[in-house]
């Protein structure tokens, strides 16, 4: 199979190729999601770092 020995090495072989794949179709539909599953906690920490960073300036 696919010029392989052994089956498995065929299989994960092409379990390989279908990853990529199922990772570049996943990284396509969620390319510009952006911040809206964001936690309270996480929404005020990132606020925080706003105004310490101008503090800093």
């Amino acid at each position: 199979m696919l010029g392989f020995s052994d089956g498995w090495i065929a299989f994960v072989f092409l379990a390989t190729i279908a990853t990529a794949v199922l990772c570049i179709v996943y990284g396509f539909l969620n390319w510009n999601r952006g911040d809206a599953k964001l936690s309270k906690t996480d929404r005020e920490w990132a606020e925080e770092e706003k105004v310490i960073e101008k503090e800093l300036e």
